[in-house]
Formats: C-alpha cells, structure tokens, sequence
C-alpha cells in the first residue's frame, strides 16, 4: 500500500533499466523541494532479483496507496466485466495484460524521447485499466453508464462517460510538455492505454469470432 519502499523500489518500472535491459541500484538521498523548502527523503532503487523486463508485468499489480487501489478496482468493475463476457476469461486476462505491458513501454519511450527522468520508477494499473475503457467504448458506445455528478447520480451514454475522463487525460497530459509534473500521475500512459486498447480489443474479438464459429 506504498509504504514498503524497499519492494516499490525493487519491482517498479524503471526506463533507464527497460532500455538498458540492465538492473540499476542507487542510494537514498535527501533533497530540498524548491517550491516548500523542506527536504525530502528519496529512496533508492532496490536489486530486481529477476529479469529487469519482467517488472512491466509486476508494476501493474503494485499501488502506490488504497485510495489509487479503490479508484482502479472501481473502474475495473464498471467497465471490464462487459467485455470479459464478450472475450471470455483467458482472452480477456491476455488483452489485460497486453494493454499493460503496451501502456509501460510507451511509458519508457516517450519519458527517453521527452528527455525526463529515466531513474523514476513508475507503477499501478492505471494504464491497463485505460486500455479496458478504450476496448470498452469502442464496443458499447451506447451503453448508458451511472455517473456521480455534483449530488446526484445520472446515467450517461458511455461514449460520453469516458470521452470525459479522455479529454481530462489529454489535457492534464499537456503538462509534460510544459514541465508540469503532473502530480505523479503519468497521464500519458492513461492516453497510451487508452489508445491501445482501442487498436486491440477488434483483434481479440475477431479470434473470438472465429474460435467460436461452427466447423
């Protein structure tokens, strides 16, 4: 739940270990933050007992709190259960995990091509679940869908529902390019995800189409 920074540090996805295909261990230092003043503590990065590559499997089962953990699931069971009926559990587990895996890389890259910092780990399923949304508009773009909005529920199509949450991802992610840090948030593997999931999730639906087509 982000406190054990030993083990965040260790299985988190690292874009300087990613590139490099090698596992990189630094110290923990203390740094002053320019806008409070105050010193912050900032852990190291711990070994990777396994393949470096495999930490873009294992970061996306890591949370950096239970509110981001709440927040995901939530998603996850608005939207995902629809399309695990369409796909069926093991077609659904490989398209979870494709969107993922797709989502760090271009993650890695993008941070490598923006010049960022490519010593700060990154983790949580956030991008996966962007690519379930985007598989899931594509699919049910007339699914109504409840929405909290001020102090009552509404129902939204679902075209609407997550072209909103969309547009705020592509907005906040102009703050990359600006300098802004985003909050620790990396909006652009959401749209990464999102993008992935839209390209993906016909591929998967045709295979199922034709694994279930008579003989």
């Amino acid at each position: 739940m982000g406190q054990n920074y030993q083990f965040s540090y260790a299985f988190s996805t690292v874009p300087q270990e990613i590139i490099t295909g090698q596992d990189i261990v630094t110290e923990e230092r203390i740094v002053a933050d320019p806008k409070s003043g105050m010193n912050v503590r900032i852990p190291g990065l711990q070994r990777t007992p396994l393949s470096v590559y495999l930490t873009l499997i294992f970061s996306m089962f890591m949370h950096g709190g239970i509110i981001y953990l709440l927040g995901n699931m939530l998603y996850l069971h608005i939207f995902g259960d629809n399309i695990e009926n369409l796909l069926g559990h093991l077609r659904y587990t490989i398209f979870y995990l494709c969107c993922g895996i797709l989502v760090s890389l271009a993650h890695v890259f993008s941070s490598a091509a923006l010049g960022a910092n490519l010593l700060i780990p990154s983790l949580g399923a956030s991008g996966a679940i962007s690519g379930v949304l985007g598989g899931y508009l594509l699919l049910f773009p007339k699914r109504r869908v409840r929405v909290l909005f001020l102090r009552s529920v509404i129902q939204l199509p679902a075209l609407m529902a997550i072209g909103m949450w969309f547009l705020f991802q592509l907005i906040s992610s102009l703050g990359m390019f600006s300098g802004g840090s985003g909050g620790g948030v990396a909006y652009g593997a959401h749209i990464g995800g999102f993008i992935a999931g839209l390209l993906m999730i016909k591929l998967f639906t045709i295979r199922r189409k034709l694994a279930t087509r008579p003989g």
